[in-house]
C-alpha cells in the first residue's frame, strides 16, 4: 500500500512539472510573437491603426472559441485535447508572418487567439485538477513559469530580430520546436476523462454566474497589468521626463516582478490562503498606484509600478483556481473567467489612452488604482466551496477520476 501511494505522489509530482512545462511551452509562443510585431507590421503593409485593429482579433478570436474548449476535452479526454490544442496553438505561431495585408493579417490573428484561447482554458483546467489532487497551490507558479516561456520566446525574438532575420523563417522554425516541445510535456499530464453517464458541455453558453463574479476580481487584475505593461513606459516618458531607456527598463522591472512574484507565490497562498493574499497584494497594488499618481520622479514610479505587478500577480492564477472549483463543470466555468480576463485585457491599453486624451495619464492610473482598491474588497469572492485556500485536501483529491 506504502510503495502504491509513493507510486501515485510521484506520478502527481511527475504531472505538475509536465502542466508547468506546458505552460512555459504557452508562454513562449506569445513572446515570439510579440518581438517580430514590427517585422508582421512592415511585411503586410499597414498603418499603426490598422495594426491595433488587427491585434484586437486575437481578443475576439479568443472569446469566442475558449467555450469550445470543455466540449472538446469532454469527448477527447484532457490530455489528447490539450495535445491538440497545444499543437494548433503552437502552429499557428507562423500564420501573421505570412499574411500578405491588413485582411490576412487580421484572418491570422484571428485563428492565433482561437487557439490560444482553447490551449489556455484546457492547460487551465488540467493546472487545477493537478492542484486539487496535490492538495496545495500550484496555479500562481504554473502562470509564473508562462512568463518565463514569455520572456524566453521574447529574448530568442529579440535576437533574431537584431540579427534582422525573416520572420516567417524564425516563427516556422519556433513553431517546429515548440510543437516538439509540447507533444512530448503533454504525455505527462493527467488523463482526466468525463465518466459515460456525464453530460457533454454546451458548445456555446453564458458564463455561470460564480464565474462572473470571480471573473470581476480577475477583471481588476488584468486591466492594472494590461495598463501597466503598455503605458508605463509612456507615463515615465510624458509625465515625467524619462530618458527612452530608463522609460522602457520600468516595463521590463514590471514584467520581471510578477514573474517572479508568481513564482514564488504558491507559499504564500499556501500559508495565507488565496483570500487574504489577494486583499494584501490589492493593497500594495493600491499603494503602488498611489505612488505612481503622486510620483515626483522616475524612481518613485518605478517602484510604484513594481508594487503594482508584485500585488496582482497572483490575481489571475487564483481566479482560474477558484473558478475550477465553482461548480461541477470546471472548463466552462474557467473559459467564463479567461473571456472575461481576455476582454479586460484588450480594452485596458485603449481605455487608458482614451481617458489620458480627454484628461491625463495621471488620471488614467487614478483609475487603475481604484480598480485594485477593488482587489481588496472583492477578494472574499475567491473563498469558493468554503475554502480559503487553493487546493483541495489531498484525500479529497483521490476520488476525482482517472490519473493517466
Amino acid at each position: 500500500m506504502a510503495a502504491e501511494t509513493v507510486t501515485s505522489t510521484d506520478r502527481l509530482r511527475r504531472a505538475r512539472f509536465a502542466v508547468a512545462a506546458v505552460f512555459c511551452v504557452h508562454g513562449a509562443v506569445t513572446g515570439s510573437f510579440a518581438t517580430r510585431i514590427p517585422w508582421i507590421q512592415e511585411h503586410a503593409g499597414v498603418s499603426a491603426g490598422q495594426l491595433g485593429l488587427a491585434l484586437a482579433f486575437p481578443a475576439l478570436g479568443a472569446s469566442l472559441a475558449m467555450p469550445l474548449a470543455g466540449a472538446v476535452s469532454h469527448r477527447f479526454g484532457a490530455r489528447t485535447a490539450l495535445r491538440g490544442l497545444l499543437a494548433l496553438w503552437t502552429l499557428s505561431l507562423t500564420l501573421p508572418s505570412l499574411a500578405p495585408n491588413f485582411w490576412g493579417l487580421g484572418g491570422a490573428l484571428f485563428v492565433y487567439g482561437a487557439t490560444a484561447g482553447m490551449s489556455d482554458v484546457a492547460m487551465n483546467a488540467l493546472g487545477v485538477e493537478t492542484e486539487n489532487r496535490l492538495g496545495k497551490s500550484i496555479m500562481s507558479s504554473l502562470h509564473g513559469m508562462w512568463s518565463v516561456g514569455a520572456l524566453l520566446g521574447s529574448a530568442a525574438g529579440t535576437v533574431a530580430a537584431h540579427l534582422g532575420g525573416d520572420a516567417r523563417l524564425h516563427h516556422l522554425v519556433a513553431a517546429l520546436v515548440l510543437t516538439a516541445l509540447g507533444l512530448v510535456f503533454c504525455q505527462g499530464v493527467l488523463d482526466v476523462r468525463s465518466t459515460p453517464e456525464e453530460e457533454p458541455p454546451p458548445r456555446f453558453s453564458l458564463p455561470p454566474k460564480s464565474a462572473l463574479v470571480i471573473g470581476a476580481i480577475g477583471f481588476c487584475g488584468v486591466f492594472a497589468e494590461g495598463a501597466s505593461l503598455d503605458w508605463s513606459a509612456v507615463y515615465l516618458r510624458d509625465e515625467l521626463g524619462s530618458p527612452a531607456g530608463l522609460a522602457a527598463a520600468s516595463t521590463t522591472a514590471f514584467a520581471l516582478t510578477m514573474a517572479v512574484a508568481r513564482l514564488a507565490g504558491d507559499r504564500v497562498v499556501d500559508r495565507f490562503g488565496a483570500v487574504r493574499t489577494v486583499r494584501v497584494g490589492g493593497a500594495a497594488a493600491t499603494l503602488g498606484g498611489v505612488l505612481v499618481v503622486l510620483a515626483p520622479h522616475a524612481a518613485v514610479a518605478m517602484a510604484g509600478f513594481g508594487l503594482i505587478g508584485l500585488g496582482i500577480a497572483v490575481v489571475v492564477p487564483l481566479a482560474f483556481a477558484a473558478a475550477g472549483r465553482s461548480g461541477p463543470n470546471p472548463s466552462q466555468a474557467i473559459a467564463g473567467v479567461a473571456t472575461i480576463t481576455y476582454t479586460s485585457g484588450l480594452i485596458a491599453p485603449s481605455a487608458i489612452g482614451g481617458i489620458a486624451d480627454a484628461t491625463s495619464l495621471v488620471f488614467s492610473f487614478g483609475l487603475v488604482t481604484l480598480l485594485a482598491l477593488g482587489l481588496v474588497f472583492g477578494a472574499g469572492v475567491l473563498r469558493t466551496g468554503g475554502r480559503e485556500t487553493a487546493p483541495a485536501a489531498p484525500e479529497r483529491a483521490k476520488s476525482a477520476g482517472p490519473v493517466g
